[in-house]
């Protein structure tokens, strides 16, 4: 294990995982049967293993799964790969996109067959998620932590939910239709996710004021996740993480977890918020250490789990930055040491 010692961290309990290790030592592997379907084989010191097997091998614990309303990653596409999550013994999270493709800062567009009134999609939106609740526990996988929403600070299903035209209240309505209808069927934790941890101002711009009466309310929302990458901003220190997420604990008192976070084997020409980190397997293991000290360090204990995102998705290694590699497989689906990343750094 590498011990990442920044100025910011002089002063922190820094605990041994040994003794501790946070809740969710996760990974979202979203695209493992698309990888396979390519004729991808995962290996572990030279063994050939299902990779959900090789990853709670080396610790980890939980597996997201993405879902799209259609398309490559629609309901009957994660419905097949929640049976291995749950015959892997992992807890299982799946994260709604809430449309027919990629929803991220950029992009969350109504999907094609729903309303696009606030008053038909508070409806939609509703049994949508019922829906999915029942599908999964039909099967035998019942959800544990059910994701409403992809990176949404400026909201959903857009324009009708998106937050710099309509303001915060469409998109309140539209989260607290979504729950109401998970929660119709059981009790999942429920997970609001948001890009840009380390920007405290754009979190706070979003939990501020998305919280109304008549819509979502604070006891609704049961984990705060953030992405964290050090790929798209600069600004992305770990020390303005540990700040950002002291004072998200410190305002709201909720579980949080790192939704989403990679780092690089390989990435010329790319400047990283932590230069002093090395681009490399050792980089991996350092990167995903000190986020998991920061997360120890939050009050009250509220630091609960690392997402590693998509590490194994042979064939597209840049994961849509611009390094060349930030996968814990090689080219082959070989291991690489960061892939001990889920038991000694998480």
């Amino acid at each position: 294990m590498f011990s990442l010692k920044l100025p910011f961290l002089l002063g922190l309990c820094v605990l041994s995982p040994a003794i501790f290790a946070l809740t969710f030592r996760a990974a979202d592997f979203s695209s493992l049967l698309l990888v396979e379907s390519e004729g991808v084989n995962y290996t572990d010191n030279g063994i050939t293993l299902p990779f959900e097997t090789i990853m709670a091998n080396h610790g980890g614990n939980t597996a997201r799964i993405r879902v799209w309303t259609a398309g490559q990653y629609d309901l009957v596409y994660g419905l097949a790969l929640a049976k291995r999550v749950k015959a892997a013994g992992m807890t299982l999270i799946v994260d709604l996109h809430l449309s027919d493709i990629w929803a991220d800062p950029g992009h969350q567009a109504i999907p094609a067959a729903w309303p696009t009134n606030l008053t038909g999609l508070n409806t939609e939106i509703y049994y949508y998620t019922q829906g999915i609740m029942e599908s999964f526990a039909a099967q035998g996988t019942p959800i544990d932590i059910l994701q409403v929403g992809n990176e949404i600070n400026n909201g959903i299903l857009w324009p009708v939910g998106e937050i710099s035209v309509n303001g915060l209240d469409p998109v309140s309505q539209l989260l607290h239709s979504a729950i109401q209808g998970a929660k119709s069927v059981s009790s999942p934790r429920i997970l609001i996710h948001l890009a840009n941890g380390w920007d405290w101002e754009g979190l706070q711009s979003f939990w501020g004021g998305v919280f109304i009466p008549g819509a979502l309310s604070p006891d609704e929302v049961d984990i705060m996740g953030v992405s964290f990458y050090p790929f798209y901003n600069t600004n992305a220190t770990l020390a303005a993480l540990h700040s950002s997420l002291v004072n998200l604990v410190n305002t709201y008192n909720n579980d949080v977890v790192v939704a989403e976070t990679d780092w690089p084997v390989s990435c010329p020409g790319v400047a990283l918020s932590e230069p002093s980190i090395p681009v490399s397997v050792a980089g991996q293991e350092i990167w995903t250490g000190a986020i998991r000290d920061i997360l120890y360090s939050l009050p009250n204990g509220r630091g609960q789990g690392i997402f590693y995102w998509e590490p194994g998705w042979v064939g597209s290694a840049a994961l849509g930055s611009g390094c060349a590699d930030n996968l814990v497989i090689s080219p082959v689906g070989a291991t690489r040491p960061s892939i001990n990343i889920f038991g000694l750094d998480m």
